[in-house]
């Protein structure tokens, strides 16, 4: 397993190598279903449609998308989970 995540201190972990799209991007949304806003997500995936698909998800579902990274064809993310309303 990858040490990277302790980089960015990941409130959970999720281990989606092996699996084809969608899969990996199925699990990171059950993930922060479950997870408290502005909580982190590590994510690791092998399927190279999961650089695209990540990417879009944390933009359309307002997610932060801190980090991603590729290294040995493994690729990580990290997401901050959105934020109820923002007061200002």
């Amino acid at each position: 397993m990858v040490d990277e995540k302790n980089e960015l201190q990941a409130d959970q972990s999720v281990d989606a190598r092996g699996l084809s799209c969608p899969l990996p991007l199925l699990r990171a949304k059950v993930a922060l279903n479950g997870m408290a806003s502005g909580q982190v997500l590590y994510l690791c995936a092998t399927d190279a449609g999961s650089q695209r698909d990540i990417a879009r998800f944390a933009e359309l579902a307002g997610h932060s998308l801190l980090r991603a990274d590729e290294q040995d064809g493994e690729f990580h993310y990290w997401l901050r989970k959105a934020g109820a309303r923002e007061e200002g």
